[in-house]
């Protein structure tokens, strides 16, 4: 499996291959053949070790319905042959399902449909694709990702290229950085971007030397010359999209996450996906805002957010901020100049003024506040809004998110414990790959070493919860669970990158569960188990604690359990 990009969205990337789903495992022995996939019984977990980050290990579970009624020793006691069904798990695995705190899942679903470049190594393997995408689609726009911008020397990729296989078309592929797109002439044309004219403010439209569009475009102001002028999707196709990436996300043992970037009109995805049966995991809402149309959409999000106060799959009580852009692309926000660009230091998409206006009105109205930022001034901004929307409004449970937090400064590092600001991090981002070596490091210098300071973040009090990022990186807990351990790419023996800033196991199992579970309010629900709690939780082929940390990438899921229903 490959991700293609159908959407643009603020986001640093890393990209890593997806590995193959395998085979989904039969459930071992079992006394009665009432543990079919989809039934829900009053199941005796019998054996199997039970883990749960922060909690002691037990041996035995018992669930009845869809929540666990008893953990340890006592489940022999009550449980009943006569009635109830009993799984011989003995020396297996058991752990709380995964959340996933920061994702894009319409977009991933979206994408899937697009040509497959991600990964591929030269132009000439993308155009191929292209073409073949081209001749087994025969109309409409071609829309993929994501292809590696440092295949060409700067990142300028030229119209010319794609020109070759498909010029009658509009063709748009996304960077893997998703900052930036690479376009054909026809796409070029239907946006009216010529020679002569200028950048949009917070854009570049990259350009030959007399001065003519060249095929790349960055940053949304300048994307969306282009993004706008495709035809919008049906909403039976974004549903089918929503089906897929849930179903994607239950194969890999996630059961809940939140989608960052809920623009116009998405919300009725949602409600349609909820309404038809289509979501197959719990899904967490966040608005997305600019300082544009924040006063203009604010009653539509007030309105629909009160679309899915019933709903028992989605809540919707989140708006997201982008305070800056990449590291990658040279626009996350800094306190110091880019060393390759004397004197920038960097894009802030907001003003002070109306991010501390925007965040303070959206926390009156009960929204949680959930800020993209990635340089250390865009994180000092953030905190700075949030430190003075907690200042003036009104006491209650807000749990706000800065969402990445790549670059903190020691200054500020304290401030996220102090101000309860969550921070949700990308565990697949903690090693060092092209993307850092090759663009970031010449961009920032020494620097580059400061990023993702986990170690430091958990010694200052921070509460830290994972995201993905999908699709911008993968979805699967199991190939990021280890990276923030050993700070290397899944399965490589390379030197760590930041090995000081490495954690344990558990606390990076704790990030991806109980933490998750946390920001999306549902800590009643999920993300441990423990009694009275959902019975979510997925059952593993070994040990994690028993392998290299290199190699819990390697670990299968053989079943997943939602609401005490096996669903895969």
């Amino acid at each position: 499996m490959t991700y293609r990009i159908a959407a643009h969205f603020w986001a640093e990337e890393k990209i890593i291959e997806d590995p193959p789903l395998g085979e989904i495992r039969p459930l071992y022995s079992t006394s009665a053949s009432n543990v079919r996939i989809g039934q829900k019984l009053r199941i005796f977990l019998d054996g199997a070790l039970i883990y749960s980050p922060g909690l002691p290990a037990r041996t035995g579970a018992l669930i009845e319905g869809s929540k666990i009624v008893a953990i340890g020793p006592k489940c022999a006691e009550i449980f009943d042959s006569s009635t109830d069904s009993r799984l011989d798990l003995a020396g297996k695995f058991i752990a709380p399902s995964f959340g996933d705190g920061h994702a894009h899942p319409l977009f991933a679903g979206r994408e899937a449909a697009g040509p497959a470049i991600t990964g591929l190594t030269s132009i000439a393997e993308i155009q191929s694709e292209v073409a073949r995408y081209a001749a087994e689609h025969s109309e409409g726009w071609i829309v993929g990702g994501a292809y590696e911008a440092s295949l060409v020397e700067g990142g300028d990729f030229d119209a010319a290229w794609l020109d070759e296989v498909v010029a009658d078309r509009p063709v748009l592929l996304h960077a893997a950085d998703h900052h930036t797109i690479w376009v054909n002439g026809r796409a070029l044309e239907l946006a009216g971007i010529s020679k002569g004219m200028e950048d949009p403010q917070g854009g570049t439209i990259a350009r030959r030397l007399d001065g003519s569009p060249k095929g790349t475009l960055r940053e949304p102001q300048a994307m969306d010359l282009i993004l706008s002028k495709i035809p919008p999707r049906t909403i039976d196709d974004d549903v089918a999209a929503l089906n897929y990436a849930t179903k994607r996300y239950l194969q890999h043992g996630v059961t809940y996450a939140t989608d960052s970037w809920v623009e116009a009109g998405m919300a009725q995805i949602y409600k349609s996906a909820d309404e038809s049966g289509k979501l197959a995991i719990d899904l967490n809402l966040s608005f997305l805002v600019s300082p544009d149309n924040w006063r203009s959409d604010s009653d539509r999000i007030e309105a629909e957010r009160e679309l899915f106060a019933e709903s028992k799959n989605i809540k919707a009580g989140s708006v997201k901020f982008l305070a800056d852009g990449a590291l990658s692309s040279g626009t996350a926000a800094l306190l110091e100049p880019y060393e390759d660009q004397p004197g920038f230091a960097g894009i802030r998409i907001w003003s002070d003024d109306e991010l501390f206006a925007a965040v303070q009105h959206f926390d009156r109205l009960g929204f949680q506040i959930h800020i993209h930022a990635i340089g250390d001034a865009a994180v000092r901004q953030a905190l700075d809004a949030l430190e003075e929307m907690i200042t003036k409004n009104r006491e209650w449970d807000r749990r706000p998110v800065i969402v990445h937090a790549q670059l903190i400064s020691d200054e500020d590092m304290p401030r996220f414990a102090d101000l309860g600001v969550i921070a949700n991090m990308q565990p697949l981002w903690m090693y060092l790959d092209p993307m850092n070596k090759e663009l970031i490091a010449p961009r920032i210098g020494a620097r580059n070493e400061l990023q993702y300071r986990l170690r430091d973040m958990v010694h200052a009090g921070v509460t830290i919860a994972y995201g993905s990022d999908w699709p911008v990186t993968s979805e699967i807990p199991m190939l990021a669970l280890g990276v923030p351990i050993h700070r290397t790419k899944p399965g490589n023996s390379d030197l760590a990158w930041n090995p000081e800033q490495s954690i344990d196991l558990e606390l990076s199992w704790s990030f991806y569960t109980s933490s998750v579970a946390y920001q999306n309010f549902r800590e009643d629900e999920v993300g441990s188990l423990e009694v009275g709690k959902r019975a979510d939780f997925i059952i593993l082929s070994e040990n994690p604690f028993d392998i290299d940390p290199r190699n819990i990438h390697q670990v299968k899921i053989d079943a997943v359990y939602k609401e005490g229903v096996r669903v895969i």
